[in-house]
């Protein structure tokens, strides 16, 4: 537990500072009034910036949360800088204690503050209380949502909460020194995830006529294990059936996904397949997997559009060479992210 200041924002303590809780309970008494504004815009920014980190005492296995107590209404607007605490991951609840009387409601500077600032507008993150009297009422319903790890969820990320299945293309026209350019880009890519078998999982399918599955989601939970697997992967050589290398990948990967994961499908091909690739890709979306389409050199755009989930210019790109991919990186990785991050508050 830490402690921070909301007029001008300091750390007072950090999570490390004190390890039992006698200790930690002289420190919040020494704690002196400063006045000052309510700055929790401000405060926000600073908890995501500066206060959950490694050294500062933060556990990657323990949920980051951020719990907001401000008297009246900030004098500072909170959207902004929250929204960048959930897509880091801290799960902020506010209380708000005697609120603004209508004739002040005037100098609230974010009318809905407390729905703009919390991870979920469900109710769960939000209390009110009437006056300074009635907070110590809110303690143990506090506590036991704090506690209630599997709702807290903005612990989960764009980085940490998928099941990612890399679809490669090892037919003949890859060739054995594109096909290592291509293993590049999907390493390039996996190293942006925070990868355990809590986090995000990655697995692979290679396919030519035939598909062979390089590695399942549980079979390894660190990233140097994973990156070492994806080069291990060895070149194939064959035709190209991409529409059966979709239902091997549903089949053989995705039907061990678990049911909290976000499933990304990311394909990665250089020509037009000798199959069908509609039903396939259909089956996919139906069954959620958000489907990404890289082609390379001679892959038919308007087949990646189909294999592609909608919007397809969202998740569909084309590559003129193969020792171009790795541009592409960041914008893939904006776009799940951007994705993710615009799933209803609700």
């Amino acid at each position: 537990m830490g402690v921070i200041m909301i007029d001008n924002p300091a750390t007072h303590f950090n999570l490390k500072t004190h390890m039992n809780s006698r200790d930690l309970k002289i420190a919040i008494e020494k704690i002196t009034q400063r006045g000052g504004l309510s700055n929790v815009g401000r405060a926000i920014s600073f908890v995501t910036k500066n206060f959950f980190s490694k050294a500062n005492g933060n556990r990657s296995s323990a949920p980051n949360v951020v719990v907001v107590m401000v008297d009246g209404w900030p004098t500072d607007k909170v959207e902004e800088a929250s929204r960048l605490a959930r897509e880091s991951g801290i799960n902020i609840f506010f209380i708000t204690i005697e609120g603004a009387a209508e004739n002040e409601k005037q100098y609230v500077v974010e009318p809905n503050f407390a729905n703009k600032a919390v991870c979920r507008t469900n109710g769960f993150y939000s209390f009110h209380v009437q006056s300074w009297f009635g907070l110590h009422k809110t303690l143990q319903p506090l506590v036991k949502r704090v506690c209630d790890t599997d709702r807290l969820a903005c612990s989960k990320t764009c980085l940490n909460s998928a099941d990612i299945g890399f679809v490669i293309d090892g037919s003949s026209s890859v060739g054995t020194g594109n096909f290592r350019t291509v293993l590049q880009f999907v390493t390039n890519l996996t190293k942006e995830f925070e990868i355990s078998d809590t986090d995000t999982r990655v697995g692979a399918v290679q396919y030519t006529y035939e598909q062979r599955l390089e590695f399942g989601f549980d079979q390894y939970s660190s990233k140097p294990d994973i990156l070492n697997a994806i080069k291990r992967v060895g070149y194939w050589s064959g035709g190209t059936s991409t529409g059966a290398a979709i239902n091997f990948a549903l089949e053989q990967l995705f039907k061990k996904s678990k049911p909290n994961k976000r499933k990304l499908m990311i394909l990665i091909t250089d020509g037009r397949s000798y199959d069908d690739v509609r039903i396939p890709a259909m089956a996919a979306h139906l069954k959620g997997v958000i489907t990404y389409a890289i082609g390379v050199a001679w892959a038919a755009q308007e087949e990646l559009e189909v294999i592609a989930t909608h919007p397809a210019r969202d998740h569909s790109f084309f590559v003129d060479e193969f020792d171009n991919l790795y541009q592409y990186v960041p914008r893939i990785i904006q776009n799940i992210c951007t994705e993710f991050n615009s799933q209803p508050r609700n």
